[in-house]
């Protein structure tokens, strides 16, 4: 390890803050600057109290419930969407039409946004972000639904979705990097697990429980179900934008070695960090890894495990919309576990061993395992096991950017989140590509092999920050978590 160093605090920031000595990363890195607002609780014998003893920093706690709320209206429509596009009083789309509207364009800009949801909260803050997302789906919705959908022409309906898809990744993603850059190290890792519990708990789970609601009991046309989420998708935007008392949100994230803080030529850091700083382009590579086997499998199991094109399998098109219910819901309950454990056995180890190597012994056991059975009890149990060791994975969102200096911080979860955002294209490309030479008995061992593959990628991910690094070079399991990271 290097010398010590003295680096500075953000600038912009409010009030001014004492210089901190910090160490230097192991590839030279400057460490990350002295902290936000919110890191007061990073103090030596500091005793977390309120809502922080559960892991959520108080500046940042309507941060998550706005989250939580605008991510349960973008969920709404995942369960029924490219159907009302293909109906006569709706879309009036081809089935293949529809798809390409829902999923090829749409994933395409959720990649881009992601990318920018980092590199532009390095220059604008992460709160003047939010807003933009905010204000972009609600805007964008609203010619979707009124004038797009009603027009049934393709160009039109695919232009405006797509474009409305660079909404969501700008409101979600801000918020990780707004609340990484400014909560005290020591919770770090269950503020990236309180985050996905948010994300994931909306999108897509209570989002299509809330659609279910609204079609079932509630009588309402599929019409009124897309207007029912531009009004959750507004309150929590609202909510998000607006609550949050966090004051570093404004800011640029930058230190004393940027002289433009907000100058747009900043974006290229969002790429040069990859060269930089090795171990960034390992972590995302790590993070597409990551969901990406969980989008192929649920894109491949109504060919395998259903009956969709003549295939004879062994589950009905409800026990396969159960299934995925069930191990969402396994996935997300484990995310907040896995958050706060991460602050104690450390970040890279559990990503290494419960995130990588867990993944890699449950994905082909839950393919080959059930198809064996052709039980749905045998999947939905193994179904769990996978979803709850995808929670391993979490830290990673407080791993990299705490390996980075602050003014990286940005960069950093840009390049995590578009490996958030490209999972969802990579997963199903995967099975698109090997599906039909080796089955889907050798996707899962393809989707097997690549957990190991980055599993050894995730080696390299090592920084003084991390609390499991903390505590080896303590020498001791009771090393105080913490720094002035």
């Amino acid at each position: 390890m290097n010398e010590p160093e003295t680096t500075q605090a953000a600038l912009g920031t409010a009030r001014s803050t004492d210089t901190a000595r910090q160490p230097r990363s192991p590839e030279g890195q400057d460490g990350p600057d002295a902290p936000a607002a919110a890191s007061a609780p990073d103090a030596p014998g500091y005793v977390p109290r309120g809502i922080e003893r559960i892991g959520i920093p108080r500046p940042l706690v309507w941060g998550f419930v706005g989250v939580f709320i605008y991510m349960i209206g973008d969920g709404v429509e995942i369960s029924y969407l490219t159907d009302y596009l293909q109906q006569p009083d709706g879309g009036g789309l081809a089935g293949g039409q529809a798809s390409f509207a829902t999923v090829t364009a749409y994933g395409i800009a959720v990649m881009i946004a992601s990318w920018f949801s980092g590199t532009l909260s390095a220059i604008w803050g992460p709160r003047r972000v939010m807003w933009l997302g905010a204000a972009w789906w609600v805007v964008f919705e609203i010619v979707f639904l009124f004038f797009a959908i009603p027009s049934q022409s393709l160009a039109f309906i695919a232009t405006v979705y797509g474009i409305r898809g660079f909404a969501y990744p700008l409101f979600a993603f801000a918020f990780l990097v707004w609340a990484q850059t400014t909560s005290p190290q020591r919770m770090r890792g269950s503020v990236a697990g309180w985050f996905w519990f948010a994300f994931t708990g909306g999108l897509p789970t209570l989002g299509a429980g809330v659609a279910a609601l609204a079609i079932g009991p509630l009588g309402m046309s599929l019409r009124d179900t897309l207007v029912l989420s531009l009004v959750l998708v507004a309150i929590g935007g609202a909510i998000g934008s607006f609550a949050v008392r966090e004051p570093q949100g404004l800011q640029p994230i930058a230190d004393s070695s940027v002289t433009e803080p907000r100058s747009y030529r900043r974006l290229l850091e969002g790429v040069d960090i990859l060269w930089r700083d090795k171990r960034t382009l390992a972590g995302g590579l790590v993070r597409i890894v990551n969901t990406a086997p969980q989008y192929g499998f649920f894109a491949m199991f109504p060919f395998t495990f259903g009956t969709a094109g003549d295939a004879d399998g062994f589950l009905s098109i409800a026990q396969l919309s159960t299934l995925t219910a069930i191990t969402y819901g396994a996935n997300i309950a484990a995310n907040l576990f896995f958050g706060v454990f991460g602050d104690y056995f450390g970040w890279r180890r559990t990503v290494t061993v419960f995130g990588c190597l867990g993944c890699a012994v449950a994905t082909p056991l839950w393919y080959f395992v059930s198809l064996a059975s052709e039980s749905f009890t045998v999947a939905v149990v193994l179904g769990c096991v996978y979803g709850v060791l995808l929670a391993g994975f979490v830290p990673l969102s407080a791993l990299m950017p705490s390996m980075v200096r602050h003014k990286d911080k940005g960069a950093s979860l840009a390049v995590l989140n578009f490996g958030a955002g490209g999972a969802a294209f990579v997963g199903p490309f995967l099975v698109t590509v090997f599906y039909p030479f080796v089955g889907g008995g050798g996707v899962a061992i393809v989707f097997g092999a690549l957990y190991l593959v980055v599993a050894v990628l995730s080696t390299r991910l090592k920084d003084p920050s991390d609390p499991g690094e903390q505590r080896r070079a303590a020498g001791t399991p009771a090393a105080v978590t913490g720094s002035t990271a």
